[in-house]
């Protein structure tokens, strides 16, 4: 067994863990105009669903308004229909050069309900993350049963994939702490 590749491998899948967390947490509307509130609307470019990023610029105006100025004028129709079917709770107005959407400050209950939502999706991810160490442990508990490294070295790796498994579990709960704070600013 090779330790330092099974460490390395570990390392990469919770970093990947962290990676999909950022992206569930940036989709998450906080009251704040976010360009990524916009990441999974797909325009009907031409009969080809397409990402919105692929087709327009999407920017920010203070306070809480996402500009979306598309390279071609004869896709604000489409654009408008495409953002009112992601349903963000906030309509559309175009002007005939952009798409405007002002996000509405969510209430004090859907602030709540939001904070439970994230809660939720950093809980998924840790228990990623718990699942990973429990492979990559009876990796090393399968060494050791076959004779590849000792009971030591074994101990020494499970060790190590826990102090590996605290820091993700740890940088999960940081990345819930700042969004959650980010909800719940009013």
């Amino acid at each position: 067994m090779d330790e330092a590749g099974v460490m390395r491998r570990a390392e990469e899948r919770m970093k990947k863990i962290i990676e999909t967390l950022k992206k569930d947490f940036a989709g998450v509307r906080a009251g704040r105009a976010s360009p990524a509130l916009l990441e999974k609307v797909m325009v009907d470019y031409y009969g080809i669903p397409t990402p919105l990023n692929q087709v327009a610029t999407i920017g920010v105006a203070p306070p809480r308004t996402l500009v979306v100025q598309p390279w071609d004028k004869k896709m604000l129709g489409a654009i408008e229909k495409a953002i009112l079917k992601a349903d963000l709770g906030a309509p559309p107005v175009s002007d005939g050069n952009v798409v405007r959407v002002t996000i509405p400050a969510p209430s004090g209950e859907r602030r709540q309900e939001i904070v439970k939502q994230l809660r939720k999706m950093a809980e998924t991810q840790r228990v990623a993350v718990r699942n990973i160490r429990r492979e990559i442990n009876d990796e090393i508990k399968k060494s050791e049963k076959d004779g590849e490294i000792s009971e030591d070295e074994s101990k020494r790796a499970q060790d190590k994939v826990q102090k590996l498994t605290d820091k993700y579990i740890e940088l999960i709960d940081e990345m819930l702490e700042a969004k959650e704070k980010e909800v719940m600013e009013v």
